[in-house]
């Protein structure tokens, strides 16, 4: 699709222009990290889907010698603690979350819940047989999670009608339905709307047609936290809230300190802190913490959804590169993220505050009655913003780093965190427990993302890369 060879072309000139900027002040770009320190600071979450959160458990009121430590109470930390559990239920896990579980992008995102990688979503790749497999893999998921669910009595809303991506020309239209056929070809549950189709399963008419991924479909993210805490609590695992980590000492065995006194040993360290893992030294060059801003309506009378014709239920975004994603709730709440005025970028990596700025949130409701007309007078019950991990090429990378070899990390979900999470949480545990050979497969695995300098460079290349974003977007 356009889309994708566009967002490629851009990520890679802007790339390029990024480092060569970097390279003609390379002492400062080194110096960087050690003059300008990030602040180790965690926004509170006041996202709609955080009000089903479990409240903070206790905090480490000790200190202790443990097997693992995993940082970061999320969706990835706490699949993690599940899976390890699972696997050598003879090993101490140990979970240290800053605030409560799915404070971070946990339980700020759009709901959507993808196949695929964010690389390689609806689109054609030039491997079909791994396309496959990581159908299979990331499908495979969206089923245990449901097990899951059903297992430990949670209603994660879990809805499984598909998901679209809408295209705004002609054009888009006709490449998309290439598109479509090479990959159904594959043997990829992918299948092209044309303007009509699309308006009977979206009540829209601005878009001249969409792909349509049958397997994909959308949750609570909130709920999605509380089956996974309340899975690795079962599990054995140890989970300490309002326990932020303010330093790491690496070693053979490391050496974990917390903001409340107190410290944790372990020899193996899981970095699960998605876009606030540059605070604690890691990942820094390898992703840019890009802030959104989503907002959601209150619950809509039936006879105005009636008026809208979003028959399908199906969630949705569209083929900007700053793109927008739309979905609906179980009780009618409509809710939108993104956009050109959605997505920011703090200097050095600095997370957003509270409240989301005025103009975003207009943004967001202009669209919305773009797309639905009849929403015209539906104001927004809530607007929050939270930063998402993106690489520079929008790909993702799983494995270990560190110089004893014994620091995991999982980066770079860029939009499919609400399933990808857990899958790499999945592999983060064989690697934690020696069983690298089972994912060897796999594209992203130890995979060296594409490097992104240190400031001031980091600033003025994101700038450079959002106003090219912001010319192709028209």
């Amino acid at each position: 699709m356009s889309r994708t060879l566009t967002r490629r072309a851009v990520l890679r000139r802007g790339g390029l222009a990024v480092a060569g900027t970097a390279a003609g002040g390379v002492a400062v770009n080194a110096a960087t990290p050690h003059v300008l320190r990030e602040v180790v600071a965690v926004d509170p979450n006041q996202s709609y889907w955080a009000d089903v959160l479990p409240p903070p458990g206790p905090r480490l009121a000790t200190d202790l010698d443990v097997d693992v430590v995993i940082i970061g109470g999320g969706l990835t930390g706490l699949s993690t603690a599940y899976y390890l559990r699972h696997q050598a239920p003879e090993r101490r896990v140990v979970v240290l979350e800053a605030r409560r579980c799915g404070n971070g992008a946990s339980a700020r995102n759009g709901a959507m819940l993808l196949t695929m990688t964010p690389d390689r979503w609806l689109q054609a790749g030039d491997d079909a047989a791994l396309d496959r497999r990581l159908l299979k893999l990331t499908t495979d998921n969206i089923a245990t999670l449901g097990d899951l669910a059903k297992k430990f009595e949670v209603d994660l809303e879990l809805e499984t009608r598909g998901a679209a991506r809408v295209l705004r020309s002609s054009k888009d239209a006709r490449e998309g339905r290439e598109s479509a056929s090479r990959l159904s070809g594959e043997g990829l549950p992918v299948t092209f709307w044309d303007a009509a189709r699309v308006r009977d399963a979206l009540g829209t008419s601005v878009y001249a047609g969409a792909l349509f991924d049958s397997a994909s479909g959308q949750l609570h993210p909130g709920r999605l936290v509380e089956l996974l805490r309340r899975a690795a609590i079962a599990s054995g695992a140890e989970i300490y809230e309002e326990t932020p980590v303010i330093a790491v000492e690496e070693g053979p065995v490391h050496r974990i300190e917390t903001g409340v006194g107190r410290h944790v040993r372990a020899p193996v360290l899981v970095v699960a802190t998605n876009a606030y893992s540059s605070q604690l030294g890691y990942l820094r060059n390898a992703y840019v913490p890009i802030v959104a801003t989503v907002a959601i309506t209150s619950p809509i009378a039936a006879d105005v959804l009636g008026q809208i014709g979003w028959n399908s239920r199906v969630p949705f975004d569209d083929d900007r590169i700053d793109e927008h994603w739309l979905g609906i709730t179980r009780d009618g709440r409509i809710h939108i993220g993104g956009g050109p005025l959605g997505y920011d970028y703090g200097f050095n990596n600095g997370m957003p505050t509270a409240p989301v700025p005025g103009a975003r949130a207009a943004a967001l409701a202009a669209e919305l009655e773009r797309i639905h007309p009849a929403l015209a007078p539906v104001r927004f019950e809530r607007c929050w913003s939270g930063a998402v991990d993106c690489s520079l090429d929008f790909s993702a990378s799983v494995g270990r780093a560190g110089r004893h070899d014994n620091v995991y990390y999982a980066i770079g979900y860029s939009g499919h965190g609400v399933n990808l999470t857990s899958v790499f949480g999945r592999v983060l545990a064989d690697l934690a427990t020696g069983r690298d050979e089972l994912w060897t497969w796999l594209p992203y695995l130890n995979r060296r993302l594409p490097y992104l300098p240190n400031e001031p460079f980091r600033w003025l290349g994101v700038r450079a890369l959002r106003a090219a974003v912001g010319m192709i977007d028209r």
